[in-house]
């Protein structure tokens, strides 16, 4: 049965907006706060953990989708003051213990949901038709959420006092610091911003896949190499990572399995790594 090129155009963008909605959380940690953060998945299984217990409890899909961020938001903030600012002079001590932070998460949702998986009905059903094909109206909400959340998170970092303050720490921490920057208290923040963008991100992702205490190590590589791979920081190179990543993923896997996809993207994104730091240690000579 031939491929309609339609449905592999807007299957290979609704997985490389997912991926940036994903994303878009560990950029800013990893991007601006520079944390490793290994817990970015389970903050991503807890959000969608939240609207599985709200819905459950009978709010409804709504209720946990706005809490969502609320509550995982919380819990960052809460490793950030436990956990990552100890330690954030050490990455390899913050990257151990952001991954004993994501076994305790996970061991947690299993002692509170145990081990299996549940689903959840979308909010919206039915189809939508683009350019003569239908389309699951949800995954077109969840990819306009995922550029909406790109816009914002462009217009914060360049266009207001908070986006002046976090890209001057970035550039200068100790300058930012002797300037009278509450340095300290402003990573935290973007700590917490970074995890309740990864609770969004489970919150919205919960209708379209298996929520199970599993589910955020399928999305933590993907994330970190759609990080790694963006031509340039910030809000659109993360974007340009997740086209890479994920697009390029969902193209190899129509015409070929999904391992064989994964593969693929993997190789490509070393080669690309490689490159990059190849022409930056020409520069630096």
């Amino acid at each position: 049965m031939p491929l309609d090129p339609v449905l592999l155009l807007l299957d290979a963008t609704a997985q490389a907006l997912t991926l940036l909605l994903v994303a878009s959380g560990l950029a800013v940690t990893f991007g601006l706060v520079g944390v490793i953060n290994l817990a970015h998945g389970e903050l991503l299984m807890a959000g969608a953990y939240t609207v599985l217990a709200l819905d459950r409890a009978g709010l409804g899909f709504w209720a946990g989708f706005a809490l969502a961020p609320l509550f995982v938001g919380l819990l960052g903030l809460l490793l950030d003051l436990l956990v990552v600012r100890r330690l954030r002079e050490r990455p390899l001590d913050t990257l151990l213990a952001t991954w004993a932070a994501a076994l305790v998460i996970r061991q947690t949702v299993v002692a509170l949901f145990g081990p299996a998986s549940h689903t959840i009905q979308p909010p919206l059903e039915g189809s939508v038709l683009v350019l003569g094909a239908p389309y699951p109206a949800y995954r077109l909400l969840v990819m306009a959420l995922a550029v909406l959340v790109t816009l914002l998170l462009t217009w914060l970092l360049l266009a207001t006092r908070v986006g002046l303050m976090i890209r001057g720490t970035v550039a200068d921490r100790t300058l930012a610091a002797a300037s009278g920057l509450a340095v300290h208290r402003l990573e935290a923040a973007a700590f917490a911003f970074g995890a309740a963008l990864a609770g969004l991100a489970g919150a919205a992702t919960a209708p379209l896949l298996s929520i199970d205490p599993q589910m955020g190590l399928g999305y933590l590589l993907p994330a970190f190499l759609a990080v790694l791979v963006a031509p340039a920081g910030g809000p659109a190179g993360t974007a340009v990572g997740a086209a890479l990543v994920g697009g390029g993923e969902s193209l190899v896997s129509a015409f070929a399995s999904p391992v064989v996809a994964q593969l693929a993207v993997l190789g490509g994104a070393v080669v690309l790594l490689r490159r990059v730091a190849g022409r930056r240690a020409g520069r630096e000579r």
